[in-house]
């Protein structure tokens, strides 16, 4: 019988020596492999104690993002629902009402705005469809959770803090990446 391809390997049907019978060699490159592993670095980290460095282009959480007057960037124009490849962003516009110029930028602003976690495929279209840059991907990964509903992020869970009542907790929200000249985006 011809072989079709050169790949073919002639097995050795020999039968086992004594040695062999009794394992002791396979076992002792087993426990050698096994003691050598011992003397290695361990690749886990103990998360929560010790965070890992993350690469410059990781993609995490979405974030609503402010202006620096604490105001919300967010138009509602619904650029970011259309992009979204999972369609896992909803969102409700409304008025700007007189007096609360303080709180949105824009005349219309997001009344509701949702992302679906369990859908998010982290792709970023958001991101880039957004004009105002009031929407970027963070660099904090998804906390788990026991039920669906605690993976739909509602606006007040998306919102970025008030960078003048809260300027740690916004520094550090906002991360290494997010560092624009007009303070809103994050480099690309």
């Amino acid at each position: 019988m011809q072989a079709l391809t050169n790949k073919v390997k002639v097995v050795s049907r020999e039968p086992m020596t004594w040695m062999e019978r009794m394992y002791l060699p396979a076992i002792l490159k087993g426990m050698a492999i096994t003691f050598s592993h011992i003397f290695k670095k361990r690749p886990t980290i103990n998360y929560p104690e010790k965070k890992r460095p993350f690469s410059p282009v990781f993609r995490g959480l979405q974030i609503l993002n402010r202006d620096e007057e604490g105001r919300e960037k967010c138009t509602a124009c619904g650029l970011c629902a259309v992009a979204c490849p999972a369609e896992a962003i909803t969102m409700e516009a409304a008025e700007r009402q007189p007096g609360e110029e303080h709180l949105y930028k824009e005349e219309k602003y997001a009344a509701k705005y949702e992302i679906n976690m369990l859908r998010c495929i982290f792709c970023g279209f958001c991101e880039e469809a957004c004009p105002k840059d009031a929407i970027y991907l963070s660099e904090t990964f998804a906390p788990s959770n026991f039920q669906r509903k605690g993976f739909i992020y509602g606006k007040e869970d998306l919102l970025i803090p008030h960078p003048v009542e809260e300027p740690e907790t916004f520094a550090k929200a906002r991360g290494s990446r997010a560092k624009h000249p007009e303070g809103h985006g994050n480099e690309h």
